[in-house]
């Protein structure tokens, strides 16, 4: 044993992540923290007296490998509800510890060490993570802001990405950190990319229904585009949906041999999850229409108050399509990087936020920007901008 880090190399890169350090630096500064996306406000009630009943009467034991039938069942009513898409609750569904265990299971499963990854940076940062644990490499496609402050990609830049070791395209839409939603031409390139090079797809689609009434386009399912059920494992969660990101319930569908490749990732990483979580998981997914459309409405309304802010504090605004997070140009108000001016902004204004640079290969595409979140109360919100306007006094 010579070396002085035991640590696998292919793992050295990634440290403490970005949130961990900007929510600690909340902490001991006593800054509003809209670094790390969580809610400051729990989920439908009739979610939450579910869990307490579940915990009451006998459901702390194991589930099953897949997930308890009944949630199962529910994912799969769902899917058929707001998509149209059709799964099978025996065979095409399995149960998670979040989009996070899925995310890295689908991959662990498909991926041979050497084997490459297409993904659109800017990436929440376990995609680069759960590749690397694979030995696989990633081929990142940038994602640019356009003159209408929109973000998009440039086909043939995707279409170049493509090679001979290409085994999956990792897709998030709606996209954390930028906000964007992928078009139906822009879904239709992927798609048929896909099809052409025959490889499978991973879409991350945990803020499907966080897709606000002005954006450019609705959410699109890849997995509904010709050709692509079959080749396309479908992740989301209760986390952002239901404002409960600390009980880590989330699910893939699709194809029952790659279903079942996942399962059987899975149960070596946490074996199964949540038990007494998932029959609670079950009835949010039938509750009406109403709720999602409220909770809709009433992110947009954080989102437009928070952009308002920002816009008035200095910033150069990109105002997100959908999820809940906001990304800022910081050059407007003097800053040259993202990390530093992140670090420093606890000080000067008693604010937290996150560099988006950190979620780039090509760092300088996003070396100024940086990322706040909005799903808090709306008086959180109004303090936060009552003290990021205190920056302009440093201009």
């Amino acid at each position: 044993m010579t070396t002085t880090d035991p640590l696998v190399a292919r793992m050295r890169p990634f440290g403490t992540t970005v949130f961990a350090e900007m929510s600690a630096l909340a902490v001991r500064t006593g800054a509003v923290n809209l670094g790390q996306g969580f809610p400051d406000t729990d989920g439908p009630p009739e979610m939450l007296a579910a869990a307490a009943e579940a915990l009451r009467t006998g459901h702390n034991q194991y589930p099953p490998g897949p997930g308890i039938p009944a949630l199962r069942a529910a994912v799969a009513e769902h899917q058929r509800r707001f998509w149209g898409l059709e799964y099978d609750p025996d065979g095409e569904i399995v149960v998670t510890a979040g989009a996070t265990e899925a995310i890295a299971a689908s991959i662990l499963a498909l991926c041979e060490p050497g084997d490459e990854v297409i993904c659109f940076e800017p990436y929440y940062d376990s995609y680069a993570a759960s590749i690397a644990l694979a030995g696989a490499v990633r081929r990142p496609v940038t994602l640019r802001p356009g003159p209408d402050g929109r973000y998009g990609f440039d086909p043939d830049e995707l279409r170049a990405a493509f090679g001979p070791r290409t085994r999956l395209v990792l897709l998030n839409s709606p996209h954390n950190p930028t906000g964007k939603v992928f078009t139906a031409d822009e879904l239709t390139t992927v798609a048929e990319l896909c099809r052409e090079h025959d490889v499978y797809a991973v879409t991350d689609e945990v803020y499907e229904h966080l897709v606000f009434t002005d954006a450019a386009a609705p959410h699109v399912p890849l997995a509904t585009l010709p050709g692509m059920r079959e080749r396309t494992l479908r992740i989301s969660s209760a986390g952002k949906t239901f404002s409960c990101t600390g009980w880590k319930v989330g699910w893939v569908s699709g194809p029952a041999p790659l279903v079942a490749a996942v399962l059987r990732v899975k149960q070596f990483l946490t074996f199964v999850n949540a038990g007494p979580l998932q029959p609670a998981v079950a009835v949010a997914l039938g509750l009406p229409d109403a709720y999602f459309t409220g909770f809709r409405d009433d992110m947009q309304r954080r989102r437009d108050q928070l952009v308002a802010g920002l816009a008035d504090a200095g910033f150069g605004v990109l105002a997100p399509e959908g999820t809940y997070f906001v990304t800022a140009d910081v050059t407007p108000l003097g800053g040259r990087d993202g990390v530093e001016f992140c670090r420093a902004l606890p000080e000067r204004c008693g604010v937290v936020a996150v560099p988006t640079q950190v979620f780039y290969d090509d760092v300088e595409a996003g070396r100024r920007l940086v990322r706040f979140a909005f799903c808090k109360r709306p008086e959180v919100l109004a303090e936060a901008v009552t003290r990021l306007r205190r920056l302009r006094a440093d201009v």
